[in-house]
């Protein structure tokens, strides 16, 4: 690849325009800080723009910490807290549950001078903003619960800014040129936008307050809060129901929370309570509910004791909530079965994901693929878990393999396989590193799926892509920051190898309603220079 950024071939448009530090596009600092750093050069004076000097602006006068000052919202953050500026535009306050309008009274929690802005506490809405919607809280803790920061908005403004998430990500993080960043599609919404986790996991803190502390004590001789954190702060709020918890996990909750209390005193440590929806479809007089495994006893493990029976056409539908997580939780996604250990990761959004594998396997294959000489026809699934995309869409392919890290999460996998009648899938537990190794197929005939953890792909794994070369690419994240970060070294390629990626297209996904998070798919193509 060419240096040179006159160069007049078009290798010159797949240069990135800035250099993006791998190491640094993964956290929440870094992208609030992004946010905050493009307010405030929006709102430089025109005198001083293009003006380079030394010389540090003069301070701006900031209020003592715990003080309460009124400030309004200019806009909200990638990380779903709103953005207020400084009476002399150089200073912004972060201020939470708010949208762009909003007039609000807030108290200064901690300044970074340096950094040209202060954390603060919402204490109340003065004058709402056109876009504030508070009949839309579902929630008696919204406000003060760090789980949620949007619930205040109306779901189609939720999705749009999820959008400029997603756009804001790729401009951010990425490094590359507007030029090869196609128009990013609309959020792609969850039909519930409550009631849909599917695992929730409280906590609550040892005696004297310290969850990790590994210390033996005297045992607790009250109950302690039960829930999550305060925002800002690392104090635990008592939650007794969480709406966004589906209906058993929201009982479960409840009973998991007496418990706790009934046997307080058997605690000397903090613990992590975990919450987790397990399904059985049970045959309704004999008819057939439409899976595969519909005889197989499967033992969940712990439960909460609670059961939810909901009555299908073709089946009754079980549910109960898993708390050990050594046990084991299934999840149908249409008529796919999966089972998985309860405490290890699945997606915890149900309702959405029906429509989530579907959009994939509609985008897995090109336009006019069997009319291709070589179409793809082999699916390769690195950071498979128990085989969520491998399972759902083998059947597009001759042969599948999906490879993760996990042991565990593989032997779910090959067991899903099984249960799914699925021959020609299969799994092997190995680093995601170095799993182009031994990969059987032929890399023009091949779709590569990645799903990696928040911090995304490693440079080394990137360096085997880009040396095994495969046809396609989907490219699944639950941090569009670290997908653009790694999209952009697939765009700029390999000269040596004459291997580059062009971005088919781009779309974010609506897991979690109410929150800041957005998912993010990237589909690609291998091209040469």
């Amino acid at each position: 690849m060419s240096n040179s950024p006159k160069s007049p071939d078009t290798s010159a448009k797949r240069r990135k325009k800035t250099k993006v530090d791998r190491e640094k596009t993964s956290g929440f600092d870094e992208v609030l800080q992004a946010d905050i750093d493009h307010l405030l050069r929006k709102h430089k004076p025109e005198s001083e723009i293009g003006v380079e000097d030394a010389s540090t602006p003069p301070p701006t006068s900031l209020p003592e910490t715990f003080t309460e000052i009124e400030v309004k919202v200019t806009e909200i953050s990638s990380t779903g807290d709103g953005l207020a500026l400084s009476e002399d535009a150089n200073h912004v306050y972060v201020v939470p549950f708010t949208v762009p309008g909003d007039k609000a009274l807030v108290k200064i929690v901690r300044h970074f001078p340096r950094l040209s802005y202060s954390l603060t506490d919402f204490l109340k809405v003065i004058e709402p903003g056109p876009q504030r919607n508070d009949a839309g809280i579902g929630c008696q803790y919204f406000g003060k619960c760090s789980g949620c920061q949007l619930q205040m908005m109306p779901y189609e403004d939720q999705l749009a800014h999820k959008k400029r998430i997603v756009e804001k990500a790729y401009a951010n993080f990425s490094g590359l040129i507007p030029e090869l960043i196609p128009a990013v599609d609309n959020t792609f919404p969850s039909p519930l936008q409550y009631g849909y986790r599917t695992k929730l996991t409280p906590h609550f803190a040892g005696p004297g307050g310290n969850r990790r502390s590994k210390a033996p004590k005297e045992p607790h001789k009250e109950v302690p809060p039960i829930g999550f954190c305060y925002k800002n702060q690392r104090r635990d709020l008592d939650i007794e129901d969480c709406p966004l918890g589906t209906d058993i996990v929201r009982k479960g909750l409840k009973s998991e929370r007496k418990k706790v209390a009934e046997n307080i005193g058997k605690y000397t440590k903090g613990a992590t309570i975990l919450l987790r929806e397990s399904t059985a479809r049970l045959p309704k007089d004999g008819v057939d509910p439409g899976s595969t495994v519909k005889d197989r006893e499967i033992e969940v493990g712990e439960d909460s004791g609670d059961v939810i029976q909901i009555e299908r056409e073709k089946y009754t539908e079980e549910k109960r909530c898993v708390t050990d997580p050594n046990g084991t939780s299934v999840e149908y996604i249409d008529d796919y079965f999966f089972s998985n250990r309860a405490g290890a990761f699945f997606q915890n959004n149900n309702s959405i994901l029906s429509g989530f594998t579907d959009y994939i396997r509609q985008l897995a294959l090109p336009k006019n693929n069997q009319e291709d000489p070589k179409p793809i026809k082999y699916l390769l699934d690195a950071y498979s878990g128990s085989g969520l995309f491998t399972i759902t869409l083998s059947p597009l392919f001759k042969s599948s393999l999906g490879v993760d890290v996990a042991g565990d999460s593989i032997v779910s996998a090959r067991e899903n396989a099984r249960a799914n009648s699925l021959p020609n899938t299969g799994f092997a537990a190995a680093d995601a590193a170095t799993l182009f190794k031994d990969v059987p197929y032929p890399p023009d005939q091949t779709l590569l799926v990645i799903d990696p953890p928040r911090k995304g792909c490693s440079d080394d794994f990137l360096q085997q892509l880009l040396t095994f070369g495969p046809r396609r690419v989907v490219y699944v994240s639950c941090n569009v920051h670290t997908q653009a970060r790694d999209v952009a070294v697939m765009v700029q390629g390999d000269k040596e190898k004459n291997i580059r990626f062009e971005i088919e297209s781009i779309r974010g996904f609506d897991f979690f309603p109410q929150t800041g998070h957005v998912e993010g798919v990237a589909i690609l193509n291998k091209t040469t220079f």
